[in-house]
């Protein structure tokens, strides 16, 4: 096959987009395939792809500083949020013309290690970011956003958070879940001693928390 013409997840990997949005944009009209094979397998012009990132043959994404998208939620039951999230972010993106790539995490927003997050941070101190764009300030953490945003100040780093008013629906049970966190990790160091004074505090914070849900 003619390496002047990828297929639909080498295209997806060059313009920074996922396999989903390309087919969108096929749908719409906005970016349609060069020809589809026999077998049904559509094919994209490389020349054509890179002339949309701004990138010549010559260069590569690393290159370049590109724009971060970070969308996060805080259970694997919430599936179809984050999959909101990362399409408000990617047409958003995509209609400034930015160059940019998703990073998405499932996880607590007390959790400083997720694997999204931990990539974030290191292309931010490694200068490979232009801009952050986000949804809502407690995408990145619950506590602790404003660590990201100094950061991302000495790093010389636009941020853009696309709803700076209220939460969605859902942003009290994604707190009570986060606290309740801590509750956990807390009881497993307290729960053993003695002092009944402590088990029936945890207990109480403990359902408190679970009354939220």
């Amino acid at each position: 096959m003619n390496s002047d013409f990828v297929p639909i997840g080498q295209a997806s990997k060059i313009l920074g987009v996922s396999i989903q949005t390309l087919r969108n944009w096929e749908k719409t009209g906005r970016l349609l395939p060069d020809f589809v094979s026999a077998g049904r397998t559509r094919r994209y012009s490389r020349r054509r792809l890179l002339s949309i990132t701004g990138l010549t043959n010559s260069e590569t994404k690393e290159d370049q500083k590109v724009t971060i998208a970070y969308a996060r939620v805080s259970t694997n039951e919430q599936k179809e949020d984050l999959s909101r999230q990362i399409e408000l972010l990617e047409l958003f993106c995509a209609k400034n013309g930015f160059t940019y790539e998703v990073i998405s995490d499932s996880g607590s927003g007390m959790n400083y290690r997720k694997k999204g997050l931990k990539k974030l941070f290191d292309t931010l101190l490694n200068d490979k970011v232009e801009r952050l764009v986000i949804t809502h300030k407690d995408r990145l953490l619950r506590f602790g956003a404003e660590l990201v945003f100094t950061i991302c100040e000495i790093k010389g780093v636009e941020v853009i958070i696309l709803n700076k008013g209220d939460e969605t629906v859902g942003f009290e049970e994604e707190l009570a879940k986060d606290v309740l966190e801590i509750i956990t990790v807390f009881s497993a160091k307290l729960y053993g001693s003695r002092s009944k004074k402590n088990r029936e505090l945890l207990k109480k914070l403990t359902e408190t928390a679970k009354d939220q849900l």
